[in-house]
């Protein structure tokens, strides 16, 4: 069986009470000094009787730690009084920022024909000049995009035709060269014809007797 948590109340017994604040305050003393010593912290503690008498231990000088205290609850008071109106503008900021993105949404929602059943016929007139005049501006850009890319492709036509040109250029000059090359073999081939036509033979088939006779050569 799983006993509750005892409630704690005051001691009514005077005897029993003094014995319990004489056991509780040595404890809590003695806890304040190891704090003190195995962590290095500056620990002061001040306890009060409920006959008014005063018991105290301070790791440092008590006055000092005392004032210590005043300036730091001093500071963060203050910090407290500072932020708190940096908080209702902030809040305040937040707010309008709201509003102004719920007037943008309504807006946006009229260009784009919707909850346009409340608006008058000025209103109407006023999104119509709106529209017209967005859809200018979109026009303009994209001629403006359609000139740019003509330009791009006439740049590019003529780079190709440059290279096209200076390919056929190459070809023809190759042709030359291998025309003028055949036509120099066709000539050195007829000239050794020519040479070996001109050369005559001393070959003579038949009878030794038969073959004329050269004549001397002249002195």
């Amino acid at each position: 069986m799983v006993r509750g948590k005892t409630q704690m109340k005051r001691i009514e017994n005077a005897t029993s009470r003094q014995v319990t604040f004489s056991k509780r305050r040595n404890g809590l003393l003695k806890k304040a000094f190891e704090l003190s010593v195995l962590c290095d912290a500056e620990v002061a503690l001040i306890i009060f009787s409920s006959r008014g008498k005063l018991y105290e231990f301070a790791s440092a000088s008590m006055p000092e730690s005392i004032e210590r205290y005043k300036r730091l609850m001093k500071d963060m008071q203050t910090n407290e009084r500072s932020v708190e109106p940096d908080t209702q503008h902030l809040k305040h900021e937040a707010e309008t920022l709201l509003k102004k993105i719920e007037i943008l949404e309504a807006a946006k929602r009229k260009l784009l024909g919707e909850g346009i059943g409340s608006c008058n016929i000025e209103e109407l007139q006023q999104l119509e000049s709106q529209l017209e005049g967005s859809v200018s501006r979109i026009r303009a850009q994209k001629t403006q995009v359609f000139n740019d890319q003509i330009l791009q492709l006439k740049e590019k036509e003529k780079l190709l035709v440059a290279e096209h040109a200076r390919q056929s250029g190459e070809e023809q000059l190759r042709e030359q060269l291998q025309e003028r090359s055949t036509q120099q073999n066709e000539d050195a081939m007829s000239e050794d014809n020519s040479q070996v036509s001109e050369v005559v033979t001393d070959l003579f088939i038949g009878l030794r007797e038969c073959r004329p006779k050269r004549a001397p050569p002249r002195n």
